[in-house]
Order: C-alpha cells, then sequence, then structure tokens
C-alpha cells in the first residue's frame, strides 16, 4: 500500500465505482455513502434515503484476498449465524443472487461485498472490559467447536497463520526487522525472541486439538457491545491459526498494559464456561501474545501509512523490545 491510498482522490475515485454498483444491492447510486475505516479494504456505510435501507460494503484491496478466500470467509460466516455460534454480520447478496461484486478502480479490479448493520458499539476502553472478555472466551470457545465440527465447502480456502506466515520465510505482514525505530540492540533482543518463540511453537505443535479455522483479529475494535450482546464483526482474516492465538489477537495493540492480566483471566473464566481449557493451555497464552506483538510491529512498518501505524510509530516498537526483554527473562529461564 502506499499514501496514495488515503488520497482524496483515491477515495473518491473508490467511492464513486461503489456507488455505481449500489444499484445491485437495491440501493439507490443517489444514497449516502460514508466512509468508515480504511486499513488493508475500505468499509463504507450506504443509506438509501428512499427505502431507508442501510448497509455496510467493504472493498478489498488488490493482491491480499482472492475471490475464492472471500467466498470462503462468507460461507463460514453463514454457517456461523445459521447455527446460532454468535452474533455477526449477516452477508447480502446481489440481485442476482452472488456475494461478491467486482468493481472497476481504473482498470483494477477490486472485490466488494455487503453486509447488514448490527446495533451496538465498541466496548471503551474505560468500561467493564473484563466483563466483556468474559462474554468474548465463551464466544471463542463456540467458534472453536464449530471450527472442529463444520464440514467446511469444498474449495474452502484461507490463510494459514503460523510462524513462517508471521515471523518466518512467508511474512504474510512484512518483516519485523524493518520494524519502525528499530535499532542493533532491539534487533538482537527481538531475534533471540523469535528464535525461542519457533522453539515453543514447535514443541506446542499444530495438532487438530489446538489449531483450526479462527478469526485471528478479534480486537476490541472489531467487537460491538449492544446491551447484554457481544457482536464480533470482521472475519477479513480468518484462517488457520492456533485456537489460544485468538486472545493474543483480542488484546493487539495494548499487550503492554497493566489492565491485561484482568483481561485473560476474564477470557480464561468465558472459555471454560463453555469448553475445558487446561492449565497448561492457559501458561502457553504468553507465547501467542510475544507473537502478536511482533507480527504487529511488522504490520506498522509495512503499513506505515495507515492512521494506526502513524499513531502509534516508534513507540510501539520500542515497546515490543521491552516486552521482549521481559519475555526471555522469564521463558528463556523456564525453558532452561
Amino acid at each position: 500500500m502506499t499514501d496514495a491510498m488515503y488520497s482524496d482522490d483515491f477515495l473518491g475515485r473508490l467511492e464513486a465505482s461503489l456507488r455505481a454498483a449500489l444499484p445491485r444491492w437495491g440501493l439507490s447510486p443517489d444514497s449516502d455513502v460514508k466512509l468508515l475505516t480504511i486499513s488493508e479494504n475500505a468499509t463504507f456505510r450506504a443509506r438509501d434515503a428512499a427505502s431507508g435501507r442501510e448497509l455496510v460494503l467493504r472493498v478489498h484491496r488488490p493482491g491480499y484476498h482472492s475471490r475464492a478466500e472471500i467466498a470462503s470467509e462468507l460461507a463460514w460466516l453463514e454457517a456461523l449465524g445459521r447455527d446460532g455460534v454468535v452474533a455477526t454480520l449477516t452477508p447480502v447478496p446481489l440481485a442476482d443472487g452472488t456475494l461478491i461484486a467486482d468493481l472497476d478502480d481504473g482498470g483494477v479490479t477490486r472485490h466488494a461485498v455487503a453486509f447488514q448493520l448490527l446495533p451496538g458499539r465498541e466496548p471503551a476502553e474505560g468500561e467493564d472490559l473484563p466483563r466483556w472478555f468474559r462474554e468474548l472466551g465463551a464466544i471463542n470457545a463456540r467458534l472453536h467447536a464449530h471450527a472442529k465440527a463444520w464440514q467446511r465447502p469444498e474449495g474452502f480456502v484461507r490463510k494459514r497463520w503460523d510462524f513462517d506466515a508471521m515471523l518466518g520465510e512467508v511474512l504474510l505482514w512484512g518483516d519485523w526487522r524493518a520494524g519502525l525505530g528499530l535499532d542493533g540492540e532491539g534487533r538482537a533482543v527481538l531475534e533471540e525472541v523469535a528464535a525461542l518463540l519457533k522453539q515453543q511453537l514447535d514443541a506446542y505443535g499444530t495438532g487438530e486439538d489446538r489449531f483450526g479455522l479462527v478469526h485471528a483479529d478479534m480486537r476490541v475494535a472489531n467487537l460491538l457491545a449492544d446491551g447484554d450482546t457481544l457482536s464480533v464483526i470482521d472475519f477479513d482474516d480468518c484462517g488457520f491459526s492456533w485456537y489460544l492465538y485468538d486472545f493474543a489477537a483480542a488484546i493487539s495493540f495494548t499487550e503492554h498494559e497493566p489492565y491485561i492480566p484482568a483481561l485473560q483471566k476474564a477470557w480464561v473464566a468465558g472459555y471454560r464456561s463453555v469448553a475445558p481449557l487446561t492449565d497448561a493451555e492457559c501458561e502457553i497464552l504468553p507465547v501467542f501474545i510475544m507473537l502478536r506483538r511482533m507480527l504487529l510491529t511488522a504490520w506498522i512498518a509495512s503499513h506505515a501509512e495507515t492512521p494506526t501505524a502513524q499513531a502509534l510509530g516508534e513507540a510501539y516498537t520500542h515497546g515490543t523490545v521491552a516486552l521482549g526483554r521481559a519475555f526471555l527473562e522469564t521463558h528463556a529461564r523456564t525453558a532452561a
């Protein structure tokens, strides 16, 4: 991605392409269209004043997910809704019954999908986050049980979020070594951390009881609280990884905060209210937290033009090094 993705010209062109396609979802091209977020993809909200109908529309960036990967995400979403596993967005078909539209963006084909709106708002940091994380733990347990039992449709394909994809040879979100502001001393610390993470994850393994289809990005920004209901949105990064990685993803960008142990305790309690979770499994959660932290350090470096990366900047990298030192003090000693 480049800074051009955040220019007024780019956003105007993207909105025009989307607006021209609105009738395919039964909305007027004169609908009110508002940009909600832009990161990997651009997400818009469209409201047709004549009918009162509203949709959330996600326009995918080229070169990240294939059409088959997007179709697979939507297949899981539909199954989760049908089976009553979690409150989440419902995909909305086009007039021809398909779920994925192709938009022309200056000769580049972009895939777009639509969803029904859900009520609620992101839980605020000052609110009772442990309460919501207890509910999130229960949701995770149900999701994981569903993923283990669900018969995936033929052609189902999603990315594999293993060590190679995050810190090894594949690097789906960039290289942590390019971390903003990372110096030689910090790099040496994180090299040692990466080696230890690989050792621990190799020992933990990828058996069917611990590795499968997960949300992989269930952070607070992807939660909607409405009364006593917690909904989960944005399955764009769902794929195959360790089930316990879902907790690490849930605390993205806040791994260093002093309230994280309370959130972990609440999440574990919620998970155990639905499915077993052993003490040994809980003890490996810090491994996944460190893994996610290093992955996000790489993401910030490779997406430096995004608002999130610009807000966090070099301070996040420095925090990663500090967490890495603490991780080595605890886990290298344990490994020895």
